[in-house]
């Protein structure tokens, strides 16, 4: 989404091969990307950079979100605007197929039988190989890979949510629906577009550094009193351990089994961000962010919490039965 300058924030050409150079030597081969992204110049960005290595990358794009143009038939999950997506965005990456394609946003409209026929054709035809979905309803993961389970399709391998320490929401349905699916879940904006990376709380950042005071981003990050005391906690834990404050917030998210998406701009942030693999976390510093950064789950899991329920469920052997499911639902 950083890749190409045309919404304002994002990086040049030059920029973007850096930090591609940089992810790519260090063995990183899994990039994401969308057809809106950057009105289009981050895909054709990434096409020039990976031709001549393209089967050694793991290349994912998403369709759904138009391009402004006020075409009808070129956004939202409809068979049409997928097709339509496909063969632009394949031309932008210069490439024949693309690794995964991502569902952008459930648009409560189109039927999921479409959908999910649709995605299929395109994979038996060889233009995708995986498909996932990215800003949806668990419900709507569920009754979508559901139907193509029935019908012999295509099935969401992946799941693309907004997760952070500010950002715990999925933790409600979304994150248990993938682990009983077994979809593998990423991470976009894991930094909170820059809140937890310490420029804010330090004071240290101005001018094109501060992404949060750009009009079209303000809107994602509350600057509210609790993120506050979360991203003062993320600091707190990078003195304690010698690493960047955006290492500690990647590094809670590895330790919850998922994958964060990095959106550099620079290349000096990507190199930093990537060594959020190296830091180790004590239990006791995971639980510590943990606490300054818990929600309320609500019902029905606080009523699964309940000992008279787990008394009338189990009938009294809660504590004896080794569940792996319900350890699951609880990571």
């Amino acid at each position: 989404m950083t890749f190409g300058e045309d919404w304002g924030w994002g990086s040049s050409q030059e920029e973007s091969k850096k930090i591609y150079d940089a992810f790519r030597e260090v063995g990183g081969n899994f990039i994401d990307t969308a057809n809106i992204y950057t009105n289009g110049t981050s895909e054709k960005f990434l096409g020039e950079f990976i031709a001549s290595e393209r089967d050694a990358v793991v290349l994912a794009t998403k369709y759904t979100n138009g391009l402004g143009d006020g075409n009808p038939n070129g956004s939202d999950n409809q068979r049409k605007s997928m097709v339509q997506s496909v063969e632009a965005s394949l031309k932008r990456l210069n490439t024949d197929y693309i690794d995964i394609l991502w569902l952008h946003t459930w648009d409560f409209m189109t039927p999921a039988e479409e959908v999910m026929r649709a995605f299929d054709d395109l994979v038996r035809v060889g233009k995708i190989l995986y498909i996932g979905i990215s800003d949806a309803p668990a419900w709507v993961v569920s009754q979508c890979n559901t139907l193509a389970e029935l019908r012999g399709w295509t099935q969401f391998i992946g799941l693309q949510i907004e997760y952070s320490l500010i950002q715990r929401d999925p933790e409600r349905e979304l994150l248990p629906m993938a682990h009983t699916l077994d979809i593998g879940v990423t991470a976009w904006s894991p930094l909170a577009s820059g809140w937890l990376t310490g420029k804010y709380t330090k004071g240290n950042a101005t001018g094109e550094d501060r992404r949060l005071d750009n009009e079209m981003m303000e809107g994602f990050v509350d600057k509210s009193d609790r993120n506050l005391s979360i991203a003062k906690e993320v600091d707190k834990v990078a003195e304690q351990t010698g690493n960047s404050s955006s290492q500690v917030a990647l590094s809670w998210l590895l330790n919850k089994s998922v994958m964060p998406i990095i959106g550099a701009r620079k290349v000096h942030h990507i190199e930093d961000n990537l060594k959020c693999v190296d830091v180790k976390l004590s239990t006791e510093q995971i639980q510590q962010l943990d606490k300054v950064s818990q929600i309320e789950l609500g019902f029905p899991h606080d009523f699964f919490e309940a000992d008279m329920v787990r008394n009338f469920v189990y009938n009294g052997t809660f504590d004896k039965i080794d569940n792996h499911r319900y350890s699951q639902l609880k990571a």
